[in-house]
């Protein structure tokens, strides 16, 4: 273990050397950061006794509609933030590493009910091994959202290091897979077709990190302006990409002018778990990131939905047919078409429409079916 991580070093060194304005320097740096990828997916792979896995007492059985991680450094107050959202005992003190297993709790949202899981805090260096961060870190890539804890007093540095952590276990945060296919070929070598200009990715690179994975023939099509890094992404895989978001916690300890400086961070959210400070607005930028919709029904016969047990989907791009597969498996099948109220429609007293017809949050659904 020690031997690769001294490999992965090495080989970081001689990136940050390379210089990317000398013509053969592309070449070399799309061999050695495919090099690197590879190294990182050894380190990271189970070994066969089972020690790479999420291990006893961290992964839990998952409840809810979507799930929530907590992840952070020690004593950043993630366990009195899940306590104080779910009512769940999460064993809160003023020492470090007093959350020793994931704590599962649920967290009701607009009548959705989301599961927390509070992860034990991690340490630098946690993606080698470190404190058990890989074990923790393999929870936090299945969940919908990650929450990232961070104090208040140095949110920007601990950001930095977490980041790091995750992106080393092939976590991506707030960003979408590129657009890039590939197919393996038989022969004609490499063919590159791509329908925008490359600025950040040469196909020097592009060939050199094809040939570090051993694949001299292939066709591949780019549909984005991807970096270096997200083009090896997708030709070693494995990647999750997951939304985050940063709850800035200790508020109750900083001046208004400190406060203001917060809210310039990016899906940022800063809270007092002590004093129970803008908790509101942290509970809607978690449903907001989960890009979940609810959707009412109203049977036929009907004067009013029930708004107490909408149906509710995890994708941003909800159809009717997803609606139905929801509900029960068949039941599409036995649509004529449905009947629609809501902001995905332009009539307000209710739309016919079809079974790809994209659904918005809170929107009502009448299904008619064939006679």
């Amino acid at each position: 273990m020690s031997t690769i991580v001294d490999r992965i070093k090495a080989i970081e060194d001689e990136c940050a050397k390379t210089q990317k304005n000398k013509a053969t320097s592309y070449h070399v740096l799309g061999q050695l950061k495919a090099k690197l990828a590879k190294l990182k997916r050894e380190l990271l792979t189970p070994s066969s006794g089972g020690g790479g896995g999420a291990g006893v007492g961290f992964d839990v059985a998952r409840t809810g509609i979507a799930s929530i991680g907590f992840i952070g450094f020690p004593s950043v107050g993630k366990s009195s933030l899940m306590s104080g959202l779910t009512g769940t005992e999460s064993i809160a003190a003023a020492y470090e590493f007093t959350t020793l297993t994931t704590v599962p709790g649920t967290l009701q949202i607009h009548g959705a009910p989301i599961q927390i899981l509070d992860l034990p805090g991690i340490i630098e260096g946690a993606k080698d091994g470190k404190g058990r961060g890989r074990q923790v870190i393999a929870v936090a890539r299945t969940c919908n959202l990650i929450c990232i804890v961070l104090d208040v007093l140095k949110p920007l540095a601990d950001k930095a290091v977490i980041e790091n952590e995750l992106e080393g276990f092939g976590i991506r945060l707030n960003k979408q897979p590129p657009n890039i296919t590939y197919k393996k070929k038989e022969k004609g070598g490499i063919a590159i077709t791509n329908t925008q200009p490359l600025t950040k990715l040469t196909h020097d690179e592009i060939k050199a990190v094809m040939s570090e994975y051993r694949m001299a023939n292939a066709d591949i099509h780019i549909r984005c302006d991807p970096t270096l890094d997200e083009f090896i992404d997708v030709i070693e895989g494995g990647r999750c990409y997951i939304p985050a978001l940063y709850c800035l916690n200790k508020i109750d300890a900083i001046s208004i002018e400190e406060l203001d400086l917060l809210y310039r961070i990016p899906s940022a959210v800063p809270i007092s778990a002590k004093d129970w400070l803008n908790i509101d607005e942290l509970i809607e930028t978690m449903w907001d990131k989960l890009s979940l919709r609810r959707i009412y029904t109203l049977p036929r016969g009907a004067k009013s939905p029930d708004y107490t047990a909408p149906v509710v989907l995890r994708s941003s791009h909800c159809t009717v047919r997803d609606f139905c597969n929801s509900i029960h498996r068949e039941i599409a099948q036995q649509i004529k078409y449905a009947v629609v109220w809501g902001t995905s429609v332009k009539h307000s007293r209710g739309q016919k429409v079809g079974l790809d017809h994209v659904l918005e949050d809170e929107d009502c659904v009448r299904l008619i079916k064939r006679i």
